[in-house]
């Protein structure tokens, strides 16, 4: 039985996506331990990242399970905080699906991505009230552009939909989409507008993809 189908088979960054990866995947949220083992098999090229201890940066948003990613196989815009769960998944799609795509649609890599941060002590929208964020937890990671090694830029905002540049607008369809089996949610510029600037990916749901 191939490992990515093997329950009882330890979690492989190399796993290819298949329902029992998704349900290992899962696991990770309640076993910061085993989460830590998984980011620890990926070579300092592939992550490069520092555990963190369980604090409370804001007064009703504690972060448990957490590690502060400086880079990856991309260089990223500014340095953040996510779930260790969330980071396994991150890396595993950007290993398996990001950069292949960009090698397939531009013939290059992403060397560094725009973000707009992933916690923040808030409720949805922004709302005085109602449920929190998955950004209260730092299980959110918001992606504005991604720029290529021979610095073409796919910017979310401006060309998700721009006629005039195809490729880019088919290279971010295709990220879109392959983030959402990877993903508890996904949510892009055809969801809503406060997301026309860039993709929303989380840990909460079952695939989610809008």
């Amino acid at each position: 039985m191939p490992a990515h189908w093997n329950p009882w088979h330890p979690l492989s960054l190399d796993d290819p996506m298949s329902p029992v990866t998704n349900w290992k995947l899962a696991q990770l949220k309640n076993d910061p331990a085993a989460c830590l083992d998984v980011l620890q098999s990926a070579d300092a090229e592939m992550l490069d990242y520092l555990p963190l201890d369980d604090y409370t940066p804001v007064t009703g948003c504690p972060l448990s399970n957490v590690v502060r990613i400086r880079r990856s196989n991309v260089a990223f815009n500014a340095p953040f905080t996510v779930t260790c769960p969330l980071a396994v998944r991150w890396v595993m799609f950007e290993s398996q699906q990001l950069q292949p795509l960009a090698l397939g649609h531009f013939g290059t890599r992403v060397a560094r991505i725009e973000h707009f941060g992933s916690f923040a002590c808030r409720n949805i929208y922004h709302r005085a009230s109602g449920r929190r964020s998955q950004h209260a937890t730092a299980s959110a990671f918001d992606i504005a552009a991604f720029r290529l090694d021979d610095g073409t830029e796919a910017n979310v905002l401006r060309h998700w939909d721009d006629e005039d540049a195809p490729a880019r607008a088919a290279f971010l369809r295709d990220v879109h989409d392959a983030a959402c089996g990877y993903f508890g949610t996904v949510l892009g510029p055809d969801y809503n507008q406060p997301h026309a600037n860039h993709f929303h990916v989380d840990t909460s749901g079952m695939g989610f993809c809008r």
